[in-house]
């Protein structure tokens, strides 16, 4: 089932990048970054309420607070990059530049977290930061 929804997030993530771009003509990227942030604020407190999750809040502990807003920062750091690219470049080579986070993620899941690196993850890295290259240059 996670691989149903990655193919999600994946649809849902390219639809993001070409909407933006035609979002954001001739709006600021930092003003487009806090709507779409605002829509995106207002759509996860609906489902939290419509699921009924909310209760949960209560038993976060101290340390996924701390992870969760650290994690928060990088995605609006992460967005406002974005945007910007986007709004000064072509969507064909921002989008493939921001994939290198697969990448970076990758490379951090094998440092922080500890999981294994296999052959078959790096040669897959290295073949995602080659086709990055060869795709904006």
């Amino acid at each position: 089932m996670w691989f149903v929804f990655a193919m999600g997030s994946a649809v849902f993530a390219a639809l993001t990048s070409i909407l933006a771009k035609i979002g954001i003509e001739g709006v600021n990227s930092t003003l487009a970054t806090a709507i779409r942030t605002a829509v995106v604020l207002v759509m996860s407190w609906g489902m939290v309420l419509l699921t009924g999750t909310q209760g949960g809040m209560k038993e976060i502990t101290p340390r996924s607070w701390l992870f969760l807003i650290l994690s928060g920062l990088a995605t609006g750091a992460s967005w406002l990059c974005y945007y910007h690219a986007l709004q000064i470049g072509e969507a064909s080579k921002v989008v493939p530049v921001d994939k290198l986070s697969v990448v970076i993620t990758l490379a951090l899941a094998f440092l922080i977290l500890h999981e294994p690196a296999s052959a078959k993850s790096l040669f897959g890295c290295a073949l995602i930061a080659a086709g990055t290259l060869f795709m904006v240059l």
